[in-house]
């Protein structure tokens, strides 16, 4: 049991006697307004299966209204099934269940042998987290635990033959719980969290005193180990030293401020800015480097001059930053935009304040479909399109659509457009920012 009071999250388990929680009863959780319904990549491969199962994208958009409103009662999860009463526009009460195939015993038991093999997602799961490689690793496994398209299937007592406004709206209130513990996706795949960890727990302890037994326990053992086996367990070696502990704080650069006088041309103010920023940089890098997963990351691309100059101005004193506006190749206007949206996402908002693209045809239609589901159709604002921009006809409020599919808010100040704040995967959250809305 966990209460979460700020965000209205109670979830109750229903035990028999000796059994393993099969029920959890969650409280009805607040409106929604001016935010996505799924912040995990897990929550939005959930939303994506019922967006890509239903046939109705006006069932979609009044689902996401009714949840929004915190028309949505309290969900109750159990194995295959997800159930809530759902109030429609006018007030009355709706039973919607939504569907979702157990998993065998075979299945789990793959899952499971898999999962101990791997710390890392033993790990991952007891932080409330999802990895990618677990569901990928037991995907491979022939396990499916995200659902895909059609594994959704919608019940509601307004006999609708599809997902409704009423099933819809379930859905995306569920996509918020499992933001927040992916374990209600096994609960609806057939496990609850007990009975999972406490299988994996069996499974581990296993594999570990199998793992510990002296290889010269059976009789007539010979001396020595084959050295393919040697090499293929790795056991013998002794463990590695622990990594050094990360510094609480980056260096300090020593300081060139001196009695000497500088070199011809030497600027001293700059190079300390450099050297501290290089000592920040590496204490960043070296953060990454220690924490959990790291690994399994994407390298990061090389910046460019121009970009590296940015990011340094978005730091530095004016008397550099003077210096950095040439190195950018912008004037002193054109480099605080720069900055202003490389505070908001880096490089990803930099190129997007700086290049104006024609979206391919199947990007077009994505962005045109995300832009019709955003708003109902009293409440759409006028927009008109150019390439990757979508500025509000009268307004001065525009939107421009990244190539990673976000939505990025820009403001017009005085005669310039200038970035609004962070990319939103809806385009409505996005523009609310741009006009200063909730």
């Amino acid at each position: 049991m966990y209460d979460e009071t700020d965000g209205g999250l109670r979830a109750n388990g229903r035990h028999g006697e000796g059994a393993y929680e099969q029920e959890r009863t969650f409280a009805a959780l607040p409106p929604a307004h001016g935010r996505g319904f799924a912040q995990s990549w897990w929550g939005h491969a959930w939303l994506k299966a019922l967006e890509d199962t239903a046939l109705d994208l006006a069932q979609l958009k009044a689902g996401r209204r009714l949840a929004r409103a915190g028309a949505v009662g309290a969900v109750s999860v159990r194995p295959g099934r997800i159930t809530a009463v759902v109030k429609d526009r006018h007030g009355t009460p709706h039973r919607s269940d939504v569907l979702l195939q157990r998993l065998g015993e075979d299945d789990w038991d793959r899952f499971l042998g898999m999962a101990v093999e791997r710390a890392g997602h033993i790990a991952a799961l007891l932080d409330r987290e999802m990895p990618p490689h677990l569901v990928e690793d037991a995907s491979a496994a022939g396990v499916e635990l995200l659902p895909g398209i059609g594994d959704l299937e919608p019940q509601c007592d307004c006999d609708a033959w599809d997902h409704c406004g009423h099933t819809a709206a379930l859905c995306y209130q569920v996509a918020r719980l499992l933001d927040q513990d992916p374990f209600v996706l096994f609960l609806m795949r057939g496990r609850g969290e007990r009975e999972l960890l406490d299988e994996l727990q069996v499974r581990s302890v296993a594999q570990a005193e199998a793992e510990e037994a002296p290889a010269d326990e059976e009789e007539g053992a010979l001396e020595g180990v084959d050295a393919g086996e040697a090499y293929a367990q790795g056991a013998i070696l002794p463990p590695l030293p622990d990594l050094p502990a990360l510094p609480p704080e980056p260096g300090l650069p020593p300081s060139l401020d001196t009695e000497a006088e500088p070199a011809p041309g030497l600027d001293v103010t700059a190079l300390e800015f450099l050297a501290a920023q290089a000592a920040a940089e590496a204490h960043r890098m070296l953060a990454e480097a220690l924490s959990p997963g790291h690994e399994r990351q994407p390298l990061e691309g090389e910046l460019t001059l121009e970009e590296d100059a940015v990011r340094l101005a978005a730091t530095a004193p004016a008397a550099v930053s003077a210096r950095l506006s040439t190195a950018a190749r912008r004037g002193r206007d054109g480099l605080a935009l720069a900055v202003r949206a490389w505070g908001y996402g880096g490089p990803a908002a930099l190129a997007v304040l700086e290049e104006e693209w024609a979206p391919e045809a199947e990007a077009l239609a994505r962005a045109r479909a995300a832009l019709d589901a955003a708003w109902d159709e009293d409440e759409r604002p006028r927009l008109r399109a150019a390439r990757n921009r979508w500025t509000v006809i009268g307004g001065d409020a525009q939107l421009r659509h990244g190539s990673d599919g976000r939505w990025w808010p820009y403001r017009k100040e005085r005669g310039r457009w200038a970035p609004a704040g962070p990319a939103a995967h809806d385009p409505a959250t996005a523009l609310a920012v741009a006009t200063g809305g909730e």
